[in-house]
């Protein structure tokens, strides 16, 4: 009954059973009187009565202790706040006895073959399978319990951690001070104290195999992360000659080889740590981003959807999918799988703004444009959706409402004259000619080289009958007249120095452009396209280098780490111990964990 009121929360009633319970059993039963108490003492927990809690738990840990009890009773002072407590408590876990044989036993001591077969019998059965669990759990409250009192025992988590240390080493899990070393590493990066990190970690260079591994393993995450790639791979390859069957170790190698352009060396190194370890997602998603790198697609979908089937929800996951179907020249699949991304992340405005490519590229504008005005909502300074906001709302005789956009372009770019000459032209187009003629001097204060500027002030003075024409058509003659001289130099300059130049090497030139301008993005050329058809060439807008207006990025580098990009192609890295939080899936690096 006690045990239906504590499921249903009804905790006082729980307690009132549990007690009833407990004055009906002679002390003579004195296992079911502790298992009884426990479940007081966890009622006690849940109400928030940490003092009647303790003082159960206290009573089992005097009468008959266990790791339960123990592990509850620092719980407790936790809760509290007693430092000195915890200590003791802390030192009562470790001496709970764990009752299990010695590995000894589990060793041939001669070779007598009746002997060998009976412990070939019994080291793996039944009654061994659950003292290694027993050995586990024990291990495990321990780690978690140093790790929740080891910044609050002390008057520094460091201190703690040490304190914490000398207590397991003179336990018999001694083994676990260098996990516990190794978890204070992990706490320095959490932190940002990465060098203090590395100093720890460095420690354990010359201890056991396993351990050496782990601490390797890390470091190279830590030095792949800094890219310094050249430290990363020493660590990587001390890692892997230590434990060869460390997927973590080989996952990591495989990064550094990647980040050096090797792909299909990279790949060989997560297919490895696959082999050793079926569930290393991150070797898994890696070798999918190598095949995107080596054009092999259809194997790196193979990859991305065997993952989607593991983590379902994954918003790397899916986009890397949606990348693959657009590279397959298969828009519809990937607008399909960017549909799914975001459900998962509906606030990503890098998914937003490529779904909006998507369906721009097909030719459908209101889809394109509820998507970029979406991606617009959530992150208003990306330059590429500005400018398409803008030339979507001129392409559909909305100038007004493209000036917006381009005033913030004009707020994000200062520098770029092209965006303050584009809301002059707006207003121009829009019939306000004062403002567009006030704006254009705007311009020309600040940009006063600038010839465009001062051909539409000619023009437009012209028009509304200004006596400022004649200065404003002076200057422009004169930029004129500068700029035709530094193309006749500039011409001449070229003329004498291609005399000398083969026809070959012309050709090789030749060839080396036409390569460059084959690496335009798509939608650049779309949109520069666009733009160049939107007025005449003796428009405002025309004038304002359509050139540039059509200019594309480059892709991300593989060595890249812009945080929280989902789509970016920076390998999943690894570490040996526990999982750091991913990172956001809108504004973080895809798939950096550490383990």
């Amino acid at each position: 009954m006690g045990n239906i009121y504590l499921k249903q929360r009804n905790y006082s009633k729980a307690i009132k059973f549990y007690r009833m319970a407990l004055d009906q059993i002679p002390s003579v039963h004195k296992e079911m009187r502790i298992k009884i108490m426990q479940n007081i003492g966890i009622t006690f927990i849940k109400t928030g009565q940490y003092s009647d809690a303790i003082n159960s738990f206290e009573h089992i840990m005097s009468t008959a202790p266990n790791l339960k009890s123990g592990f509850n009773l620092i719980l407790s002072y936790f809760a509290i706040g007693d430092r000195e407590k915890m200590k003791k408590a802390f030192q009562k876990l470790i001496a709970v006895p764990l009752e299990i044989d010695e590995d000894d036993k589990y060793i041939a001591p001669n070779d007598d073959p009746h002997t060998n077969l009976v412990i070939e019998a019994i080291k793996n059965d039944h009654l061994r399978q659950m003292e290694r669990e027993r050995k586990a759990m024990a291990e495990k409250y321990i780690m978690t319990a140093a790790k929740l009192i080891a910044p609050v025992i002390e008057t520094s988590f460091a201190v703690g951690y040490d304190w914490c240390v000398e207590v397991v080493k003179a336990s018999q899990y001694v083994e676990l001070a260098n996990d516990l070393e190794i978890n204070k590493a992990i706490t320095y990066l959490r932190q940002k104290d990465f060098n203090q990190a590395v100093e720890t970690l460095k420690m354990f260079e010359k201890k056991d195999s396993r351990v050496k591994s782990a601490a390797a393993t890390n470091l190279s995450f830590l030095y792949y992360l800094e890219n310094e790639f050249a430290q990363a791979s020493s660590y990587a390859d001390l890692a892997v000659n230590s434990d060869r069957y460390n997927p973590s170790a080989l996952t990591n190698k495989g990064n550094t080889v990647f980040a050096n352009g090797d792909y299909e060396k990279a790949a060989e190194f997560y297919k490895e740590a696959l082999r050793n370890d079926s569930s290393c997602t991150e070797a898994l998603y890696n070798i999918g981003l190598t095949y995107k790198k080596l054009n092999r697609l259809l194997e790196a979908l193979d990859c991305f959807l065997k993952l989607h089937a593991i983590l379902r929800n994954s918003a790397q996951v899916l986009y890397q999918i949606a990348s693959v179907y657009e590279l397959m020249d298969d828009p519809n699949q990937a607008i399909e799988w960017l549909m799914q991304l975001i459900s998962v992340v509906p606030t990503d405005s890098r998914a937003l703004s490529k779904l909006g490519e998507l369906y721009d590229s097909e030719g459908d504008k209101s889809q394109a444009f509820q998507y970029y005005y979406e991606s617009y909502r959530y992150f208003p300074s990306n330059i590429e959706v500005i400018e398409w906001l803008g030339a979507y709302y001129i392409d559909t005789q909305f100038c007004e409402k493209a000036i917006q956009y381009f005033e913030r372009a004009a707020l994000i770019q200062p520098t770029q004259v092209k965006w303050q000459l584009m809301v002059a032209s707006c207003f121009r187009r829009s019939g306000n000619y004062q403002k567009a003629l006030d704006t254009y001097k705007d311009i020309h204060r600040k940009f006063p080289e600038n010839v465009e500027c001062l051909r539409f002030l000619v023009r437009l003075c012209t028009d509304i009958g200004l006596k400022e024409v004649q200065e404003y058509a002076t200057k422009l003659k004169r930029l004129e007249k500068i700029k035709e001289m530094r193309e006749q130099r500039i011409k001449s300059g070229r003329d004498g120095s291609g005399g000398s130049r083969t026809s070959s090497r012309r050709e090789g030139s030749a060839s080396s452009d036409s390569g460059q301008n084959c690496n335009a993005s798509s939608k650049g050329e779309r949109l520069s396209a666009k733009l160049r058809a939107l007025p005449g060439t003796n428009e405002p807008y025309e004038s304002s280098s359509n050139r540039e207006l059509g200019k594309c990025r480059a892709p991300p580098s593989p060595n890249s780490h812009r945080r929280g990009r989902i789509g970016e192609a920076a390998p999943h890295t690894r570490g040996a111990c526990g999982n750091s939080p991913r990172h956001r899936c809108s504004h973080r690096t895809p798939g950096e964990r550490f383990w």
